[in-house]
């Protein structure tokens, strides 16, 4: 487990960390396809906390994009860098998530992140922070809507429908399994809406999460406990 330093000149206001998401989010790259879906690798990455301990833990875990086997796995420790804000948790977790990017053995491909990207109220949630600062394609797939407004997808799998800011397409909520309450789509950097929804489908052939985010989310919470024992 790599062990991490809140970076030199970090934001520790609101405002300094508004004014860094206003510098990056135009060097979001919104204009390519992405990688095919069910090829090379695609990479989950999740966070754990312990707020009393004032501890963070992140995980990676690289899957196989046809098998969806684990290729490799990693984790770092940090202290919480910024204070909970809602529209500013990249914050908290960016420099322990880019420490257990950086400790993988292997390139990560595209990269899944449990939260959002262009789906924020400042149009900049982790998963496009993530993508401009390593340059990796990357996906927002989240538990919840967050603010935004959306009408419910057909029950079937596949389905789909606008996840809306106003009357702009922010992400989708897309059905991965028949029945289940949707996921919430959106893209974070060098990947577009439609291949983002195939990814997210082809990583949830059982359940409704993608297989990266439930590894990623059961190693992190496992190396959250071992960082606190």
């Amino acid at each position: 487990m790599t062990t991490v330093r809140i970076p030199a000149g970090w934001p520790a206001t609101e405002e300094q960390a508004r004014a860094v998401q206003d510098e990056l989010r135009g060097r979001v790259v919104l204009d390519e396809p992405g990688p095919p879906p069910g090829t090379g690798r695609v990479t989950g990455v999740d966070v754990a906390y312990d707020d009393e301990r004032d501890v963070v833990v992140a995980a990676a875990v690289v899957l196989d994009a046809a098998t969806l086997d684990v290729v490799a796995e990693a984790t770092a420790v940090g202290r919480v860098s910024f204070p909970y804000v809602p529209g500013l948790l990249a914050f908290r977790e960016i420099p322990t998530v880019l420490a257990a990017l950086d400790a993988l053995p292997c390139p990560p491909g595209l990269v899944v992140c449990d939260g959002y990207g262009l789906a924020h109220p400042r149009r900049f949630g982790l998963a496009s922070h993530l993508g401009v600062l390593t340059g990796l394609p990357t996906i927002g797939v989240a538990k919840n809507p967050f603010t935004f407004s959306y009408e419910e997808p057909g029950v079937r799998r596949g389905s789909a429908s606008p996840l809306l800011a106003g009357t702009d397409e922010v992400g989708r909520a897309l059905r991965t399994q028949d029945g289940i309450k949707p996921v919430f789509v959106s893209v974070g950097h060098r990947v577009d809406l439609d291949n983002a929804c195939a990814h997210t489908l082809a990583l949830a052939p059982k359940y409704r999460l993608p297989e990266s985010t439930r590894h990623a989310d059961s190693l992190c919470r496992r190396a959250l406990q071992e960082a606190t024992a």
